[in-house]
């Protein structure tokens, strides 16, 4: 049967490949050999990781597409697209495949959902001082783009102001009852919600099924999750978030070479006038075939993802069982440094995803977003260690409390001794009198 147009007929997933045992630790290393091994790179959730096999594939499509262009686009993108979306509408639980479109990163499937509010707001189907939520934690672009296509739109933003450390979700809960109620305290109406299911920095897992409850309950218009960590790191289930736009990276913890994401779009009439920014010659034929075909370009990231189930089914259960390992790993190490330093955690283990917010020690002296970098930039330079710095600033009246925490990830080529030598590190700096002063602008 021949195959429709960016994949709108129903595809089946490869088969699970048979084999006689699970992936060893010299294939581990071998996959990931390309990493350079002067440095502990505990940061795996700002940039990912790709196997060498994933590599491979990766180069295939891309010298299939450099021998005989015409015949690759004609015969081989749209079906590989297709395949591609498939895999990703089963490892989400999304309910159709048209829900499924694959995108660059998080940040152009947020560009498309705001993009429709901005035209609800030129258009007049929404009203200038109606309100998007945002939390305060959200990433820095989102932030951006907020500013960028709802605010200049004639939205008005809220943020919604979570504690840091965290306790419990009921702590995020109620400030977000609280944003939603100023947001609606003048009379206008929350037109969309935009929440993370893992915040960046600080790093946290945020209740996103109970929050979306909230939105529908409070008559909040539509709910958009960032999820830029999620896919690969925790579970992401489209029918149990009941959100109406989802979209998460597969290369930061699924595998995939940069750049591909997927935008869940929900099936609803509020939900269909969304296009790819980039207009190219699929406009017009819904989202998914828009955002397959957006010129010429290097699509073969998005097409290595049959290859990717193919390397996480070499592991013990799969992707689930290295969510579950890595989640364990990550917290049990965060656990040994805070011992370590005599700090603690950011978070409850539930509240971590395969990121923890570890405390560094008071005595380091980091007082700014800038200390916070120029630390960073002096453990990767002097030590080897790759890991992001977070400032956490004093509220009026704190006295004592950290100002500093490192977020450490754990993938499945990390080792004990990566975090050793973050250790040793932090201990050298105490020892020596170390502090953020003593560094150049």
């Amino acid at each position: 049967m021949a195959s429709h147009q960016n994949g709108d007929v129903s595809s089946h997933l490869p088969k699970k490949p048979k084999l006689s045992s699970t992936i060893t630790d010299s294939e581990i290393h071998s996959e990931f050999s390309h990493h350079d091994p002067a440095v502990a790179r505990i940061n795996n959730g700002s940039f990912g990781c790709c196997p060498a096999s994933v590599i491979s594939a990766q180069h295939h499509w891309q010298l299939k597409n450099l021998r005989q262009p015409d015949h690759f686009y004609v015969n081989h993108l749209k079906q590989g697209i297709l395949n591609s979306r498939t895999i990703i509408k089963n490892l989400v639980n999304a309910e159709h495949l048209d829900e499924i479109a694959i995108v660059d990163n998080a940040s152009t499937a947020t560009t498309i959902v705001l993009q429709q509010t901005a035209w609800s707001f030129h258009e007049g189907r929404f009203q200038k001082g109606d309100v998007v939520v945002v939390l305060h934690y959200a990433y820095g672009a989102v932030k951006k783009s907020i500013e960028a296509y709802v605010a200049r739109a004639g939205g008005k933003v809220i943020e919604v102001q979570l504690p840091f450390p965290v306790k419990s979700n009921e702590e995020i809960i109620t400030e977000f009852r609280t944003a939603l109620e100023r947001g609606k305290s003048n009379g206008n109406r929350v037109r969309l919600a935009v929440i993370d299911h893992v915040t960046s920095m600080p790093s946290v897992v945020i209740p996103v099924k109970e929050l979306v409850k909230i939105c529908r309950e409070e008559g909040v218009d539509q709910v958009f999750i960032d999820a830029a960590h999620a896919i690969g790191c925790i579970d992401v289930d489209m029918q149990e978030i009941g959100a109406d736009f989802y979209t998460s990276n597969l290369h930061k913890w699924l595998f995939c070479p940069p750049s591909i994401a997927f935008l869940y779009t929900r099936r609803s009439l509020k939900c269909k006038d969304l296009h790819h920014p980039v207009v190219s010659h699929e406009y017009g034929k819904g989202l998914a075939s828009e955002s397959a075909w957006i010129g010429n370009r290097d699509y073969s990231s998005q097409l290595v993802v049959p290859t990717v189930l193919e390397f996480v089914n070499r592991f013990e259960g799969g992707i689930e069982g290295i969510k579950k390992r890595n989640h364990n790993a990550a917290f049990e190490m965060g656990e040994m440094l805070a011992a370590a330093w005599g700090t603690h955690l950011g978070s409850p283990k539930e509240m971590c995803a395969s990121m923890v917010m570890v405390g560094l020690p008071a005595c380091l002296g980091i007082s700014s977003d800038s200390d916070a970098m120029k630390l960073r930039t002096h453990l990767r330079d002097d030590f080897g260690i790759e890991v992001p710095i977070y400032f956490r600033p004093p509220r009026d009246g704190e006295v004592g409390l950290l100002t500093g925490y490192a977020r450490i990830s754990h993938q499945v080529y990390n080792k004990i001794d990566d975090y050793s030598k973050f250790r040793d590190a932090v201990n050298q700096l105490v020892t020596n009198g170390f502090t953020c002063a003593l560094l150049s602008a």
